[in-house]
């Protein structure tokens, strides 16, 4: 060994230390959703078990206690490095962290993994996160919103926006959330946040009066779909005016015990979350996004089983629920942290 090689191999970065998390007896890999479990196969069995163990247990404590599902998840990535559903999760843990220039990394791995843009609107919200927000309208306006979901149009239109608002377009974000799903009487599992983001672009613009108005209509879906029980629930909303409630108020007391009527129940789309692989959000920083990236890297090199992801693609189903206005409810969480 020459003097520089040796002297780089003394420079060479030290990976942190990385003790894997206790997990309890009653978490099991059963507890992941089928996609993520179909993902895992190409694993020895053993291996499988024990990232869909860590994953899951990183689901089951994402919001009580964000740093110790972070951790779960690089247990996992550096047991699976080359599977599409760890780098997703790595990807959303960092994002959801603040480390917006590991998670862009991360998502664009998992995009090419899997060939999937399911992530975009993730990705155009990193984007934003290392402050390059015209990068963000740039990679938003790369794909064909017509092959997107009707979710993932609607959390790319809200992270286009958030871009706009970022840029000081006001005007333009209001235009950015002016999509087909914006449909006041029917309400998908995102209308809540799309109503609540379009109510904060208005009150930008100083239109109190409609921004009230979607703001209540956002807490009317999400108390509606909340009520359903099913977060692919689709309700169909009817507004109804005072005159119209005095009425139905004087024709139920005229009716005596009649029966209410029944909901009425039809056939509607529903939409797959943003975070398909189970995870939500985390909220403590990663040490080193260098040092993570070699955590993956070196997993992938000794990945027990080379793998090859399929995308496999589930069709959204729901149900229409017919409800009338109820009183005013809380206010939806806004999707996205930055917009």
């Amino acid at each position: 060994m020459t003097e520089e090689q040796r002297m780089q191999r003394e420079l060479r970065s030290v990976r942190p230390r990385h003790d894997d998390p206790e997990l309890p007896d009653d978490i099991s890999a059963n507890d992941l959703d089928r996609i993520a479990r179909n993902e895992l196969k190409t694993l020895t069995k053993e291996n499988a078990e024990t990232v869909g163990r860590h994953l899951a247990m990183a689901a089951r404590v994402i919001d009580e206690n964000p740093q110790l599902a972070h951790q779960h998840v690089m247990s996992a990535a550096r047991r699976a490095g080359r599977i599409g559903v760890v780098r997703e999760s790595l990807a959303i843990t960092a994002y959801a962290t603040g480390d917006f220039a590991l998670a862009l990394r991360e998502l664009r791995t998992y995009r090419r993994i899997s060939g999937s843009n399911d992530q975009l609107p993730l990705m155009v919200d990193s984007e934003r996160g290392v402050g390059r927000p015209d990068r963000a309208l740039e990679l938003g306006r790369s794909v064909d919103r017509s092959t997107l979901s009707p979710s993932v149009q609607v959390g790319l239109a809200i992270a286009m926006s958030g871009a706009r608002l970022d840029l000081g377009e006001t005007d333009a974000a209001l235009v950015e959330l002016e999509i087909p799903q914006l449909n006041p009487n029917t309400a998908f599992s995102y209308s809540p946040e799309l109503f609540a983001a379009y109510a904060e672009v208005l009150s930008e613009l100083g239109r109190e009066d409609e921004a009230d108005e979607w703001l209540q209509r956002a807490s009317r879906a999400d108390a509606a779909i909340g009520a359903s029980g099913d977060d692919d629930e689709t309700v169909e909303i009817e507004e109804m005016e005072e005159d119209d409630d005095a009425a139905l108020a004087a024709e139920a007391a005229d009716a005596g015990d009649e029966d209410d009527e029944d909901d009425r129940v039809a056939a509607g789309e529903a939409a797959r979350a943003v975070a398909e692989a189970g995870l939500n959000a985390v909220a403590a920083p990663i040490t080193d996004a260098d040092d993570a990236d070699d955590i993956v890297n070196e997993a992938a090199d000794t990945a027990e089983t080379d793998v090859e992801i399929g995308n496999e693609a589930e069709t959204d189903a729901a149900a229409s629920v017919s409800i009338t206005d109820a009183d005013d409810e809380t206010e939806p969480n806004a999707a996205s942290p930055k917009a």
